[in-house]
């Protein structure tokens, strides 16, 4: 798919997952008892990021896990009749953390409901926090994150496409 419009460059999403993870380090006070996890598949990417900047600003490594919540998706009969189920690594006992989900784009909020299921089977944690780089609105859930990007307005017919050098070869966030 190519991208129609972009919204943001390789180093306008540098500069604000620079702003979230102080975002983070501000409300969290810091960075203990912090856990990322990031929803596979850019999600992970970012957690990475952040963690890597949360530790230029802290000094102190963070446990960064990846989840993958296909078999708790509620539209998962509608997906596919053999599901392609990815691994989630969850790096610590999260019990008693600030486990911090991070996701690429937030649209209707299920997806994030399905992540806050996969988590609470791991433990329980003290709280769970969202972080997303794009917020394009239209919730059908009352989710909202605790740290965004950018707030892109999106029609329902509009795809909000978030491409990583990691995954696509390029960087950047656009309408497709």
């Amino acid at each position: 798919m190519k991208l129609k419009k972009v919204l943001m460059d390789k180093s306008e999403i540098e500069r604000t997952l620079n702003r979230m993870a102080h975002e983070i380090v501000e409300r969290n006070k810091g960075v203990e008892d912090l856990c990322l996890v990031g929803i596979r598949r850019r999600g992970d990417i970012l957690a990475e990021r952040i963690a890597k900047i949360l530790k230029s600003i802290e000094g102190k490594e963070m446990p960064v896990g990846a989840l993958d919540i296909t078999l708790y998706r509620d539209d998962l009969s509608l997906l596919s009749t053999a599901p392609v189920v990815r691994k989630s690594v969850i790096p610590c006992d999260i019990t008693d953390k600030v486990v911090v989900i991070v996701d690429d784009v937030i649209f209707t909020g299920r997806t994030v409901r399905a992540a806050i299921d996969a988590i609470m089977d791991y433990g329980r944690p003290k709280c769970i926090q969202l972080a997303v780089l794009v917020d394009r609105g239209h919730r059908e859930l009352p989710i909202h994150p605790d740290y965004v990007g950018k707030v892109i307005p999106t029609s329902k017919d509009e795809n909000v496409m978030v491409l990583l050098e990691e995954v696509d070869g390029e960087e950047a966030v656009g309408i497709c």
